[in-house]
């Protein structure tokens, strides 16, 4: 099974990223413009936080805030859990369904953000890897 670090050498997409100062109406533009459903919140270079669409949909418009006049370190995500290069798919996956979240942060051992994974990116990765076995008992099979 892949490692998280085999797994982000081959995603090219940068990080989506704001600060707990910026607005959420500016996070959700940064979120649009890379097509992702969470950014990391980071201050520096330290993560503290994520804000995500789930946390738009029920911190902001269920109980009618303005996204222009909230700032994200008000309705984000502070405890936030994560992982490292080192973890397999299969363990980020096992995370994100007892956890019911669908973005991961990866750390290194400084604390500092090396990427990001969604469960997304874990299904794909795991299709591909079941596709190849599928591929190889095949020819195995007929010869």
């Amino acid at each position: 099974m892949k490692t998280l670090r085999q797994l982000l050498a081959g995603k090219a997409q940068p990080l989506a990223a704001v600060a707990p100062k910026d607005t959420v109406f500016h996070a959700l533009k940064v979120m649009a413009d890379n097509h992702v459903g969470a950014v990391l919140v980071l201050d520096g270079e330290r993560l503290v936080g994520i804000f995500s669409e789930r946390d738009y949909a029920r911190k902001i418009i269920l109980v009618g805030k303005a996204s222009k006049d909230t700032r994200v370190e008000e309705i984000m995500t502070d405890k936030v859990m994560y992982v490292t290069p080192e973890n397999t798919i299969d363990e980020c996956m096992a995370l994100m369904t007892e956890g019911r979240f669908r973005h991961l942060p990866v750390l290194d051992g400084n604390q500092q953000v090396v990427g990001v994974v969604s469960i997304g990116d874990l299904v794909k990765e795991t299709i591909s890897e079941q596709q190849f076995i599928i591929d190889q008992l095949k020819h195995y099979i007929t010869g």
